[in-house]
């Protein structure tokens, strides 16, 4: 099913405490090289280990929480109906920088091989800022077949607060906001902020979420996010619904109702929850892979039958314990678009779950090339350390490989705190970010998923 025909570009307008119950919503919620034999993430972590038991594949299991639509259309309503993306992306206020004005820390930051063909680094508050730390990303060419949202190339990108700077509000703790990057001309990118929230009262009023966004993927008219790991309560993701943006009309550092109207802490756009997935077992866990995953990032696989939410978890780059990776298959149902597929009990089962040894995965990708019997998966390593950049490695059941940095055996060469992944299918490029503020190194870049391909071989 395409969405195209409900996302055409309009000039006007058109939750989570754990689970959602009913109405009810609250929220509580060029560089250094290394070598092989350098760092642990580096080491080749073999092949995938199939996960067979269902013992072990129900620690996976979601179970899936919508909103009262209305409680979506009470607060849409109050709020002076909905904003398109085309409104967001007309209002762009922050420009990107094109690859050649970035800073030379900016540029080191970028991987060694395969080179990145495009990249882009971010206005110079959001380069700089401790307050803020990119996480995740997707593009509509995960929305749509096309590559399009309506008329326009979008790239979203997620960002979270960093609890870890000292002295900032306890009201900015968890706080989420996403990007929304103009990609029309790819040699002038803006972007304006919305910032994350759920609605609460029935829809009378709405806080902030409070999410990690360790990764994103924007499916037909659905963006789904991860959550604060699970760690706190239960649920994983959090889903949005592109065609519910929403503005408000008072700036200052509230959010949600206030006198004269609504306020989102200085930003003019908000996009409300309209559910989330929970954990069936309960609050996961960090510490090993025994017990219930914290969702460590996701991304899109339009290879698979039918498309697919890939997910990791993630674990410290300086430990060895082997991290899971697996999916979830997405609705086929008319009325479900960008829906996870559920079953009558409104849980959703894991599908195709592996262990991998590689450490410190930061993102994870599966694409089955055309003609493969099976996918390969992409898992993305970060050392944890200033100044070293990352190993991309391609695993499936039967070997792993990484790219390498030409024709000698050095295997870090990935980006420098490089983050999630997302493939837009539409022109064969592999999209991330990297992370780090210091001094400064957050780039978002593209490298064709061929180009790493041919380094891996």
């Amino acid at each position: 099913m395409t969405s195209r025909g409900r996302h055409r570009r309009r000039k006007k307008g058109r939750v989570l405490r754990g689970a959602l119950s009913g109405t009810a919503l609250a929220l509580t919620a060029a560089a250094t090289i290394i070598s092989t034999s350098q760092a642990a993430g580096s080491d080749n972590p073999g092949p995938l280990t199939s996960i067979t038991s269902s013992s072990e594949v129900n620690k996976l299991q979601l179970h899936e929480n919508l909103v009262n639509e209305t409680t979506l259309d009470t607060l849409q309503s109050g709020m002076g109906g909905n904003v398109g993306v085309d409104t967001v992306l007309d209002s762009a206020n922050h420009p990107m920088r094109n690859k050649a004005d970035c800073d030379a820390t900016e540029s080191a930051a970028l991987p060694v091989e395969p080179a990145a063909t495009r990249a882009y680094c971010w206005d110079d508050g959001d380069a700089k800022t401790q307050k803020w730390l990119p996480q995740s990303v997707t593009t509509s060419g995960d929305a749509d077949n096309d590559g399009k949202w309506g008329d326009d190339r979008v790239i979203l990108a997620g960002w979270t607060h960093n609890d870890d700077k000292a002295g900032e509000p306890a009201d900015d703790k968890g706080l989420a906001r996403v990007a929304v990057i103009d990609a029309n001309d790819p040699d002038n990118l803006t972007y304006r902020w919305v910032l994350l929230v759920a609605p609460v009262s029935g829809g009378q009023d709405f806080e902030a979420v409070r999410s990690r966004l360790g990764g994103m993927v924007w499916y037909q008219d659905k963006l789904i996010v991860t959550a604060k790991n699970g760690a706190d309560h239960d649920s994983a993701l959090y889903v949005f619904d592109m065609n519910r943006i929403l503005q408000a009309d008072v700036d200052s550092p509230e959010v949600g109702k206030v006198d004269g109207g609504w306020s989102a802490r200085g930003y003019q756009y908000v996009m409300p929850a309209i559910g989330s997935y929970s954990l069936t077992g309960g609050a996961c866990d960090a510490s090993n892979d025994n017990g219930v995953p914290c969702f460590g990032s996701i991304s899109l696989d339009r290879t698979s039958t039918p498309d697919s939410l890939v997910a990791n978890e993630w674990f410290s780059s300086g430990g060895t314990e082997p991290a899971r990776v697996w999916r979830y298959d997405f609705s086929t149902a008319s009325d479900r678009a960008g829906l996870l597929g559920s079953d009558a009990r409104d849980n959703v089962n894991a599908d195709d779950a592996y262990e991998t040894k590689a450490v410190g995965l930061q993102g994870v990708l599966s694409h089955k090339p055309s003609g493969a019997s099976e996918a390969d998966w992409y898992t993305g390593y970060d050392p944890g350390s200033r100044d070293r950049h990352g190993t991309l490695w391609r695993q499936s059941e039967g070997t792993a490989k990484a790219a390498k940095c030409g024709s000698g055996v050095a295997y870090a060469c990935w980006g420098r705190h490089t983050e999630s992944l997302s493939y837009w299918q539409e022109t064969g490029e592999l999209w991330t970010l990297t992370e780090s503020a210091a001094n400064p190194e957050r780039v978002l870049y593209a490298v064709p998923l061929s180009a790493v391909a041919a380094s891996v071989e």
